[in-house]
């Protein structure tokens, strides 16, 4: 049941409206949609405007907030985040150290997961705004730390690095991973990746880089094709204690 402040998406009209319940009014070229009333509804519901245009109520989910949520960056791409947690076997067992949190985006995808996820972020700006991110998606399991990630301790099952990672930050997170555990770091270069590579090497038994590519299928009249939007995101390297 939604709760007043929760995060609700509107869905409709060929509209998508994300918005937050509770008191005021939100106006679209459909008409207005009190607020308010979402409080007590549930997922599947559905809310009409003052013109009478109705919208279906959904819950949030991870991809919506990476659609959604306010940004202080660009965040890894789902599918980016989709391959440390395939690679790295991410379970709701785990305590996860996630370093370069930005808005908060795959802190959320790992939270709804992982037993815990400690995320530091060394800009205080940016880890004020993926805590509220991280609030809005009602996830308590998830941390965010505005400090320096090479002043963590503990120990954790994986560590996903998506930041500019030097030597000593795969060192660090060498020292904090369980046996067995896992490495992720996301590097948009080549130059970075091959560092990271050859330090891990050094440590980790197991060392592995992929890149990240996604072809998009487009239909129309005229046929099935690949989208020509970009399908090249970066490496992930994943290295194994």
């Amino acid at each position: 049941m939604i709760e007043p402040d929760d995060r609700v998406l509107l869905v409709g009209e060929g509209r998508e409206y994300y918005v937050r319940a509770g008191n005021g009014i939100f106006s679209t070229d459909k008409g207005q949609v009190d607020l308010a009333l979402l409080a007590g509804m549930s997922a599947g519901d559905i809310i009409t405007s003052h013109t009478g245009a109705q919208f279906t109520v959904r819950i949030p989910r991870p991809t919506d907030f990476f659609t959604h949520a306010k940004r202080s960056g660009a965040p890894m791409l789902p599918k980016d985040i989709g391959l440390v947690i395939a690679c790295t076997g991410m379970n709701r067992n785990d305590t996860v150290l996630d370093a370069g949190t930005g808005s908060g985006i795959a802190a959320i995808y790992f939270g709804g997961i992982a037993k815990q996820v400690i995320s530091y972020e060394i800009r205080e700006e940016f880890a004020a705004l993926a805590k509220k991110n991280i609030r809005d998606a009602k996830l308590e399991n998830c941390e965010v730390r505005a400090a320096d990630v090479l002043t963590a301790d503990g120990r954790y099952d994986v560590v996903n690095l998506d930041m500019q990672i030097e030597r000593a930050h795969v060192e660090h997170a060498f020292s904090l991973l369980s046996s067995g555990g896992y490495l992720a770091c996301y590097t948009p270069f080549l130059e970075q990746m091959g560092a990271v590579v050859d330090c891990a090497q050094e440590r980790f038994s197991e060392v592995h880089t992929h890149e990240l590519i996604e072809r998009e299928m487009t239909r129309s009249k005229r046929g099935t094709r690949p989208s020509t939007s970009v399908c090249h995101s970066g490496y992930v390297t994943i290295a194994r204690k």
